[in-house]
């Protein structure tokens, strides 16, 4: 079916990435194509013992540029053990989170420099995702609608509804930057209606 490809899931919490993870890799394998769905953090053995530290415990208990460095830790781990050897192999790979929402969380929300993740994404050679779906929602209907704390991973729905709303701008701030790669999704809609417009963009 040609080469494998690296589709790319990004929004704030509550958003639905998952669940438009899981109808993308349906339409495709009805296609005929391997698709492998992955998240960030982990995705790898060791990028889901990361995660464990990333996602849960008390909201201020990693700055920025600590988190920056352990999610770069958790993504080269994730793209050598996982990532990259499904696309050598033709398959589709869907990843809910990338290096997206670092620059999202960590940077516009969060204070980092933005040339930290720059060399930190340059550090570990992390490959641009051929599309990248930004699921749009406002972010307290999104932090209403998240399922994070029933996972004990709510750490960043603890943040304040400030910091979400810069992440909300800055991935909108992204797509608008690279339009070729980022397409915008209303997560307003239902959940039919978002893989349809996603199916649709692919």
């Amino acid at each position: 079916m040609g080469a494998g490809r690296f589709i790319t899931l990004e929004g704030g919490e509550g958003t639905g990435k998952s669940t438009l993870a899981r109808g993308l890799a349906e339409a495709l394998r009805a296609d005929g194509r391997e698709v492998l769905v992955t998240r960030e953090p982990g995705g790898a053995p060791g990028a889901d013992a990361i995660r464990a530290l990333l996602v849960s415990g008390d909201a201020n208990r990693w700055s920025a540029t600590e988190e920056a460095l352990l999610f770069a830790g958790a993504r080269l781990n994730h793209l050598n053990h996982t990532i990259r050897p499904a696309i050598a192999r033709g398959a589709w790979v869907i990843c809910d989170r990338y290096y997206d929402s670092t620059r999202a969380y960590q940077v516009a929300a969060g204070g980092l420099d933005p040339s930290v993740l720059d060399t930190l994404n340059a550090l570990i050679d992390a490959p641009a995702p051929d599309r990248t779906f930004v699921l749009d929602l406002d972010a307290n209907a999104g932090l209403a609608r998240s399922q994070g704390k029933h996972m004990g991973e709510d750490r960043f729905e603890k943040k304040a509804a400030d910091f979400h709303a810069r992440v909300r701008a800055e991935f909108l701030a992204i797509a608008e930057r690279d339009p070729k790669r980022c397409i915008v999704l209303d997560a307003s809609k239902p959940a039919a209606d978002v893989l349809a417009a996603a199916t649709a963009a692919l």
